[in-house]
Order: C-alpha cells, then structure tokens, then sequence
C-alpha cells in the first residue's frame, strides 16, 4: 500500500532506519540496521506485556480479581488445570496432560512445564509464566524479523508487529505466539523460493495453531491463477509430512485423545468470547450448539469462497499476505469463538500487507476496547453488580468486528486498485476491467510483491471477471 497521506509522518520512524525509496537499492541501505532497532523495540513491547499483568504475577490468577485488573492469562491457568508439570513424554504418552490445544503447541507447554522447578503451588505458576515470558519475547522477536525478511524493501512495515498495541495487550495471554512464528516462518520461506521449507513451516504451523491452514488454502487459489501449481504441490506435500510427523508419537502411544481433543472441544463448545453468534446469548436468546457449529462452517466455506472471488477477479494478482488476510479475518468473524488473543493471528499478516498506521490504530483501538470490555464481562458473571452488563459487551464485541471488516475491506480495495503488470509475452490477455477509484491520499502500487516466491514472473492463467 502506499504510504503517501499516512497517519504517521515519514521520519516518524527513523529509529527503524526509515523507508526505502522507491529507486534505491537494497546495498545503499543497511538492513541490519534497519531492523535491530525493531528487534529491541519489540522486546521492550513484551516488557510492557508482562508488565500488564504485574498484579496477577503478585496475587495469582485466582478469583474474579485477575478480571478487574484485567490481567488473566491463559498460561497460568492452563498449568494449573492441565498437569503440564509431568513434562513433554508424559504429554505424549497420555499420563494426564491435558490441553485443548493442537498437539504441537501441547507439546512445547508440556516441555515448559517440566522446566518448572518444584515449591509452593504460586510459586510454580509464576514460573511458569516467566518462562514463557521468556519463549514468547524470543518467539515476538523472530515473528517481526521474518516480518522484515520477507519484504526486505519495506522492512519499517514490521514495526506494525514491533509497536503494536495488539502484541501489547495479548501476547502473554495464551501460546499463540508460536503457531504465529511458525505461520510467519511459512511465508518467509515462500518468499524465497523454498516451497519444501513453506511447506514444513506451515504444516508445523498447522500442527500447533490450525489457522495456517488458510495460508495453505491461499497458495493453491493463487497457484490457480499463475498456474504454478507444481511449487504449490510440493509445499502441501511437505506439509502433510510435517503434519505426519508430529502425530506419529501420539499414534504410536495410542494417545489419540490429544490429537482429537482441540476438534472435539470446538465441536461441542457453544458461541464463544468475541463472536457474533453469541450476541443472540448476550440478549437472552442463545442459540444451539448444533446451530453455532453448522454457522461456523458454512461461514468457514463461504470465507474460502470469497477469498477465492478476492484472489482470482483483482486486475493486478494478489499478495500472498493478502489472500491469507482476508481469509483468516473472515474466518475469525465467523467462526464459533473469535478471543482477544486470536487478533495476534492477523498482526503479521496486516504488516506484511503494508496496511497504513491510521488502519492499524483504528483496529487497535477497538481491539483495546474489547481487551477492557471482555474482562469486564467475565468478572460480571460472578459478580453482576460490578462488571459489564451483557448488552454492553455485545457493543464492544460489534465494534471489534467492524473494525477488522473495515481493514478487510482496506485490504481488498487496495489491491483491486493495482494496475495489472504487462504480459511479459507482450500481449494483454487480462479482460478490462473499470479502474478502482481511489482516495486522494492514496495512490495504486507498482512495485513487485516481494512475497510472490514461485509465482514471481508468471503470467495469470485463470481469472475471475466481476459484474
């Protein structure tokens, strides 16, 4: 996207090195220096996030208090009700870890747990905090340097991640960050023509936070379109081996409960934190967990059909970032629970989008809301006369979702804006299309996807025409 009329000033972020002109060439500009300012403004994001919470880390996370002080963690939470202190063997071979979870990330809560030295009940749960205050800085860090590494002409783009208030405020609620530094790691290696390594990351991204699976589903309908479909074969068939892998220990421990459980658990659940099928339970109307479950579905396909319409009808092919955002935020919106943590699924995907600032902040101020808005309402259910009354977090929650609809749709009209590239048979086979009138602040991009790997060069072989 271009950056001209930003809400941010151009030197704003000179600490970062400052963007890349359009001209200049990638040895003019140090990109280690670039980026270690990031690196370290990213470790100071996760101070402020442990931080946050420094209440709970005094206290505990007992009792509705750690709601008030807007400080939950599912970390601690999990430690003390899944027996993860047993260790990584006893996960895997079903002696009592209990987690709901895909098994990857299971199994690195598990190892985490068994770092735990033994004490006082608090004291085990403070650290295991602290370690994975420790795993999820390392892990924040690598997310924003394959941020930078995948774009290397736009590297300021991974402050997005780096300063975001998003990474502040849920990066210490749950594991997430792993499945995330695995989906990033999967468009890195994409990026650099290595659908055998994409491939690996993204199956293991799979194995530990289901969403890249999405990522998967964006390259086969952008292999569609170049007509690349062998690197795409080559990438799924490495992720169905990376998956393979994983589960095997399990199958051979006959320990088939921990590869089913995160299914089954979403299968039986009703409408969760963040969704818009719960509002009908915050007006006193709830609907049944066989109809959350049929909505979540079909929300899930009509999700990879309109990424599809998105991927296949723009005149100028798609990023990969692009598709993928588009499909992962449809899916958040319509699935069965969207958490406050689950926002830190789509950080990446918008920096890598080059989404401008005023876009960001919007979604991160209503993502801040939420973040208040939810604690409220959870502490409100043992304690009506002081929380969040219902329909005022049903507010909150429709306010979250029209923000990231609106970055969808930011998203969506930005590369519809692109002109197509010259055929590089010189011919135009591209159908004419009406171009995409754009706001004055904002001009089409003409510079090359950076993230476009095996598809770089190729010229569209299946396009969608819109009325």
């Amino acid at each position: 996207m271009s950056r001209r009329g930003d809400l941010l000033p151009r030197g704003s972020l000179a600490v970062a090195g400052g963007p890349l002109g359009r001209h200049v060439s990638a040895r003019a500009v140090s990109w280690v220096a670039a980026v270690v300012p990031l690196l370290v403004a990213t470790a100071a994001t996760m101070a402020l996030s442990v931080a946050e919470r420094t209440h709970c880390i005094q206290k505990g996370w007992v009792g509705s208090d750690q709601f008030w002080h807007a400080c939950f963690s599912d970390l601690p939470a999990l430690y003390q009700l899944g027996n993860l202190d047993n260790g990584l063997a006893a996960y895997v071979g079903g002696e009592g870890a209990r987690t709901d979870h895909p098994v990857l990330t299971g199994a690195v809560m598990a190892w985490v747990g068994g770092l735990v030295p033994d004490g006082a009940f608090l004291d085990q749960t403070r650290w295991y905090f602290a370690l994975w205050a420790l795993l999820g800085t390392a892990l924040a860090v690598a997310v924003v340097y394959l941020t930078a590494a995948s774009r290397p002409l736009h590297v300021t783009d991974a402050a997005h991640v780096a300063f975001s208030p998003v990474l502040l405020l849920t990066a210490m609620l749950s594991p997430d960050l792993f499945g995330v530094a695995l989906a990033s790691a999967g468009i890195w290696a994409w990026s650099r023509r290595r659908p055998v390594a994409a491939g690996v990351l993204l199956g293991l991204g799979v194995m530990a936070r289901t969403y890249p699976l999405l990522i998967l589903l964006a390259l086969v309908v952008l292999g569609l379109r170049s007509g690349r479909l062998e690197a795409v074969r080559r990438t799924l068939g490495a992720a169905a081996g990376a998956c393979a892998l994983v589960l095997l220990p399990f199958l051979v421990g006959l320990n088939t409960m921990a590869i089913l459980r995160s299914t089954q658990v979403w299968w039986d659940s009703a409408a969760g934190l963040g969704s818009p099928w719960m509002i009908p339970q915050l007006l006193s109307h709830p609907l049944p967990t066989g109809a959350t479950t049929l909505l979540a579905v079909v929300g899930l396909l009509v999700a990879y059909a309109v990424g599809a319409v998105f991927a296949l009808s723009t005149p100028r092919r798609p990023t990969l970032a692009e598709v993928a955002f588009v499909l992962v935020a449809l899916a958040l919106l319509t699935g069965k629970a969207f958490p406050v943590q689950a926002s830190l699924w789509l950080l990446p995907l918008l920096a890598l989008c080059g989404v401008r600032w005023r876009d960001h902040l919007v979604w991160a101020g209503a993502e801040a809301l939420h973040f208040v808005a939810v604690w409220l309402y959870v502490g409100g259910l043992s304690t009506p006369d002081r929380g969040l009354p219902p329909g005022w977090y049903a507010v909150f929650l429709v306010i979250r979702v029209v923000a990231v609809a609106y970055l969808v749709w930011r998203v969506w009209h930005t590369a519809a804006a692109r002109e197509p590239l010259p055929d590089p048979d010189g011919s135009d086979d591209a159908p004419d299309q009406d171009p995409v009138d754009l706001p004055d602040d904002e001009e089409p991009d003409e510079e090359p996807d950076e993230l476009a790997g095996d598809f770089a060069g190729a010229p569209d072989r299946l396009l969608v025409r819109l009325a």
